[in-house]
């Protein structure tokens, strides 16, 4: 229906580039959250009673490491979950499924958001590990460039939803 030209083009390698942060931010988070819940009986044993019974004790890291952790992993999942969606969308490229692709890289554009927020609260704070590092590093990435890609899709539907409204005789 409408040829979008530059913005579609944009918006799929931008696709595929967060399809493949998102992965990857989905497979440290989870190994962290599987290393954490793993090595958390030990740890916490010695602990005093608010530490042993709070339930986003990570034994590595610091006390912003359980929230970075699952709000990272839940941002990779649905940044997954919009990627491929959005990938679809965008090849059909029409206002329907240009305004479907736009909500949900906006879903997923929030929650990297707030994965950013407590990845910066976290390098604040100090005390990490390589590995949480490179998670926060890559959630950081994937924000700016999940921004970035909701930008184009909503470029994009604009540009359709002008042409459409041109083709059909309305102003």
């Amino acid at each position: 229906m409408a040829s979008g030209g530059g913005s579609k083009s944009a918006a799929f390698i931008l696709l595929i580039l967060n399809l493949g942060l998102y992965f990857i931010v989905t497979i440290i988070a989870a190994w962290a959250a599987n290393h954490g819940i793993e090595r958390s009986h030990d740890t916490t044993s010695v602990l005093s009673p608010p530490a042993h019974i709070f339930p986003i004790y990570f034994p590595f890291g610091n006390l912003a490491t359980g929230f970075f952790i699952i709000f990272s992993l839940l941002a990779g999942v649905v940044g997954v979950a919009s990627s491929l969606t959005g990938l679809t969308n965008v090849l059909q490229w029409n206002v329907p499924n240009l305004n479907a692709a736009a909500a949900s890289s906006f879903i997923a554009w929030s929650l990297s958001m707030l994965a950013m927020g407590l990845a910066c609260k976290e390098i604040n704070i100090g005390y990490t590990d390589s590995n949480l590092r490179t998670l926060e590093v890559m959630t950081i990435i994937v924000s700016a460039t999940q921004l970035f890609c909701t930008g184009a899709i909503h470029v994009g539907a604009e540009e359709a939803e002008r042409q459409f409204n041109q083709l059909m005789g309305r102003v």
